[in-house]
């Protein structure tokens, strides 16, 4: 979960933390060697100013089905669903540089081949990826922004939530995991405004899951998960 500072572009606010506590040495090694050639290309608005579409083929190399993660925290989920399953592409969003750093260690650990990572705002990613071309997103425990005021930071809102249908491919899942009642709340209600279906609520993991680090640190703290899915029909 992120901390609450506040970072502005040219064309709309992002709430979040970008830097954290100073990298280790081997971090610094992951950024500079190996993230240019994981970063999709077209994506932020400096490269892309038209927002031209973003042909997902031309990121993993044929057409393949595509899942996205938004906001990867420090990337054990990520990996994991990809040594799971290495047919599919998966693209991680995450402006966190600690949390991007953290990932690329684990990508050379694990040795999976089928990632991209987007170092910045899931929204930019959304917005040049061609419609219905994404056939699983995931939402693990997002930022809470539990004050009143700052609901409309989080990503279960019609800023966010539109891009994302806009690119779901009919029947498409929509996973969220979260141990805060309230994020639940604005979800049941948020999600099928932009055109999703509830499928599931429940408070067991899917089939596949990998409990993350927020997880466990919920879970000693004596908050329960909730588990989250949708469809886009």
């Amino acid at each position: 979960m992120q901390d609450e500072t506040e970072t502005t572009t040219a064309r709309r606010n992002f709430y979040g933390r970008i830097h954290g506590k100073t990298l280790r040495p081997a971090q610094k090694v992951y950024l500079s060697e190996d993230l240019d050639s994981l970063r999709p290309r077209g994506v932020t608005r400096a490269e892309n100013p038209e927002r031209e579409p973003v042909d997902p083929a031309g990121i993993f190399g044929d057409d393949r089905a595509v899942w996205l993660e938004v906001g990867f925290g420090g990337g054990e989920h990520l990996v994991h669903m990809a040594a799971r399953y290495p047919g599919i592409g998966i693209i991680g969003a995450e402006p966190y540089v600690n949390g991007i750093a953290m990932l690329l260690g684990k990508i050379r650990a694990a040795g999976v081949e089928n990632l991209a990572v987007h170092p910045g705002d899931a929204r930019d990613l959304l917005e040049v990826l061609p419609e219905a071309s994404v056939a699983k997103a995931f939402l693990n425990y997002p930022d809470p922004w539990p004050k009143r005021r700052h609901h409309r930071r989080r990503f279960v809102t019609q800023d966010h939530l539109i891009l994302l249908a806009r690119v779901m491919r009919p029947g498409a899942e929509f996973r969220i995991a979260t141990d805060i009642p309230d994020y639940v709340r604005q979800a049941l209600k948020e999600v099928p405004k932009a055109g999703f279906e509830l499928v599931l609520e429940s408070a067991e993991p899917w089939a596949d899951w990998l409990s993350t680090r927020y997880e466990q640190k919920a879970l000693r703290e004596g908050r329960a998960p909730h588990y989250l899915t949708f469809c886009r029909p």
